[in-house]
């Protein structure tokens, strides 16, 4: 029955993509979405790299009680620059058509990564499911948010994606190291090259990100040190740690305590946690040679250990759907994490937080409130613990079977 329906799925698959886009592009221009308010910050403010004080201003169109400066590296400015040469709405709809090619890519790379061989062997169907996937994933809470808000994270984890699963080191390391450059968090796949000791590849990510630094350092030295020196770990001039928005484990912790935990001992009790879990899972996925779920661990460490990770930050759920469908492990494990995460994912569950708070300022919050507030990070949490056990059982269903053993006799 499944099977039937995939099929009708994938011959109506160009036809789906064309109404869900449709149908995206008519939310974003009748509601929030048509205001953009973060691509404003970028598009108003990246000048003010050239002028000196990009730092003391904050976008004219900010809300009321949420003055928005700009919180990225002097690079990230110098790389919006040409975005600003653009009026207005074409800088709106660019970044909008460039997000959406964005998350086709993504989806692309994801089923490859999981499809192996078969990508080649049976093209046509791999493409078809990649039009169905993306027709699905514009609908995803994070996608959906990183259009309402005008955000770069599509952007940026496209850019990941393919540095991360790209061969030569060179193009890898500085894809990380300029990513990171813009925005810090993509700074955290270094491990990812670590763990799969690809030493040249994570050498030059930190000569990208020195140069991407060198470069703020040259057009105003006072201007990069005031980022680097004063306002870098200011989380609270990012955003209201303790809103909705925030799926960190700093923002979930302070939510539940009623205050903002910095980096006291609960945090450090939940990253010690984090770290230990996704270390396991990391390990577990270059032993299976799971590049996808390998990426995806790191992204995933990242999300949780970074002061502030938006809801429109969590866009790497994405791919993590794609590999829980197509990849060959543990049926019964995969459909209860499917289970557990597509709620969360396509309901808008933060909007049911922030309708139910006075103002993003608050911390504390009824516990109800504050257990629902977990829901990113608990599920997170979760699937860094399944996954080592996924991939073990995997592994050993490939070493057990008739195919594995023939393959093991006759050397092939």
């Amino acid at each position: 029955m499944l099977v039937n329906a995939e099929r009708w799925l994938l011959a109506v698959a160009p036809v789906l993509l064309v109404v869900s886009a449709l149908g995206r592009t008519w939310t974003i221009v009748t509601g929030f979405g048509n205001e953009t308010i973060d691509l404003y910050v970028y598009w108003a403010l990246a000048p003010h790299v050239l002028s000196g004080d990009l730092y003391e201003v904050t976008s004219p169109n900010s809300p009321p009680d949420f003055p928005l400066p700009f919180t990225y590296p002097p690079f990230g400015a110098l790389v919006f620059l040409p975005m600003t040469w653009l009026p207005w709405v074409a800088a709106q709809w660019a970044l909008r058509l460039l997000s959406a090619l964005c998350v086709y890519w993504m989806v692309r790379v994801a089923l490859r990564l999981v499809a192996g061989e078969g990508w080649t062997a049976d093209a046509a169907l791999w493409r078809r499911r990649a039009l169905l996937w993306t027709a699905v994933l514009l609908w995803l809470q994070p996608v959906v948010h990183t259009f309402d808000f005008g955000q770069v994270n599509l952007l940026l984890a496209a850019v990941v994606l393919g540095a991360m699963t790209a061969r030569d080191s060179r193009l890898a390391g500085t894809g990380i190291g300029l990513a990171a450059g813009v925005k810090l968090v993509p700074a955290i796949s270094g491990l990812y090259f670590l763990a799969t000791r690809r030493f040249a590849a994570a050498v030059w990510s930190v000569v990208a990100f020195a140069v991407s630094v060198g470069l703020g350092f040259l057009v105003d030295p006072a201007q990069a040190r005031h980022y680097w020196f004063e306002l870098l770990g200011a989380a609270d001039r990012v955003g209201p740690i303790g809103t909705a928005h925030n799926q960190s484990l700093r923002g979930a912790l302070s939510r539940t305590l009623g205050y903002d935990v910095e980096m006291t001992w609960p945090w450090v009790v939940a990253v010690v946690i984090s770290l230990v879990l996704a270390g396991f899972a990391l390990r577990a996925a270059v032993r299976a040679g799971d590049v996808l779920i390998g990426v995806l661990v790191v992204q995933v460490l990242g999300l949780l250990l970074s002061p502030i990770s938006w809801d429109h930050h969590w866009v790497w759920i994405a791919p993590l759907l794609i590999w829980l469908v197509h990849t060959r492990v543990v049926p019964w494990v995969r459909g209860v994490l499917l289970v557990l995460w597509c709620p969360v994912m396509f309901w808008d569950l933060i909007a049911f937080q922030l309708d139910r708070q006075p103002t993003i300022w608050t911390i504390p919050r009824p516990g109800w409130l504050s257990a629902i507030g977990w829901a990113y990070p608990a599920l997170a949490l979760l699937t860094l613990a399944v996954i080592p056990f996924l991939l073990k059982a995997a592994r050993r269903g490939r070493t057990e079977s008739p195919l594995a053993d023939h393959l093991e006799v006759t050397g092939k």
